[in-house]
Order: structure tokens, then sequence, then C-alpha cells
């Protein structure tokens, strides 16, 4: 009668090979590709395993990059945005290249400085059929296209909306100069003009616009 192979173990946590850093369930990883010309999978660990050969493995959450999702990479995505997606597997625990922070997007458009750690996470993904949630989001501008931020807005200190300088006929560099700024829709109003100190400008200053849904 054939014996029953010991059964696995679940683990508290992973070293990383080759490095001093600690995987626990619930941080964020970067994973390497099978191609070596593609950037790092990123992944959220669910559970950390170990067999009776001591082989250690990860259940993976995947997180998808806007360019592998159904509709593609759009304007509005910023350049560190990805999407927790429904997509679980289990993965050997070596294919673990380090760690990574995927931010909210409140908390991403705080941060001061962006380093190559981090990422934001705005909308989760189905992989089967490329739905979103939520499947509504706050839109800006005359061109009423969702947030990005990476990308530099003014706000009209008229009706207070925010727009990108390209759509209102300006340059980044001279949006950058202004004193004040009101869009053609508010006639202009000396009492509403504010020193440059005082201009808001994001997402240089970290100020995240808030807006209708659409």
């Amino acid at each position: 009668m054939a014996k029953t192979k010991p059964g696995k173990k679940d683990l508290d946590s992973y070293n990383i090979k080759g490095t001093n850093k600690i995987v626990r369930p619930g941080d964020c990883v970067l994973m390497r590709p099978s191609d070596s010309d593609k950037p790092s999978y990123v992944a959220r660990v669910e559970k950390i395993e170990a067999d009776h050969r001591n082989n250690v493995k990860v259940r993976v959450r995947w997180y998808y990059r806007p360019e592998e999702s159904i509709g593609g990479r759009r304007q509005f995505h910023g350049a560190k945005e990805l999407f927790l997606s429904d997509h679980y597997d289990m993965q050997s625990a070596h294919t673990i290249e380090g760690k990574c922070i995927v931010h909210s997007f409140k908390n991403y458009t705080k941060l001061e400085n962006v380093g190559a750690e981090d990422y934001f996470c705005r909308f989760e993904y189905k992989a089967a059929t490329g739905g979103f949630t939520p499947d509504r989001v706050a839109v800006y501008c005359k061109c009423e296209m969702p947030y990005n931020p990476d990308d530099l807005m003014v706000q009209c200190e008229g009706c207070k909306e925010w727009f990108h300088p390209s759509c209102m006929g300006m340059t980044i560099e001279e949006a950058k100069k202004l004193d004040h700024f009101l869009c053609s829709d508010c006639p202009s109003n000396d009492d509403a003009k504010r020193s440059l100190n005082s201009f808001p400008v994001s997402p240089l200053e970290n100020v995240e616009p808030k807006r209708r849904k659409r």
C-alpha cells in the first residue's frame, strides 16, 4: 500500500533569495516574467506554503498593467497605475524578485517623491470580461477625462474646476508661470485673482481634483 505524502504547511514569511527582504501575506511583490524583455509582474501575496520537500510556493493575486487589460492603455492611465485583478495563481517563491508598494490612488497623489517601487491602484479588474470596479469615475476639464496624476492641471479661480493646460491652449511651461487662471466660461474679476504663491497647481502640489462622476 502506497504511503500518503506529508501535507503542505503554511508559512508566515519568506526570505527573498539573495536579499534580506522578508515577504509576508498581504505584501506586494515583483515577480520575474517568463519573457526577459517584459517588465516584472506585480502581485499581492495571499498565502505562502511549503510542501514536504520544503519547496515554497506563493498564492498570488495579480495586478494588471493598463496595456495588459482588454481595453489597453488609455490617456488617463498613469505610468505607475495597476489594476487589481480577480486572477489568482500559485507560483514558485523563487520567481519573486523584490517587494513594491501599491498605494491607494488618494495616497499616491500625496507622495512627495515617487520611487521605482511605488505604484497605485484605483480599479479592480475582471480578467475574463475586461470589466472594472468602480465602473464610473470622476472626470475633469473640457475633455471630460479621469484624473491622471502624471499630468499637471490648473484650477479656475472662478468656477474651481480643474483643466489641462493643453485643453486651454497653453503649454505646461506657461501654466507653471501663471499668477492666476480663469477659464473661458468665467468672466474676468480682479477680486478673484490670487498671488502666485497661493495659486494651486495639480499634481505638483499633490492636490486631487474633485468633480462630478462620469
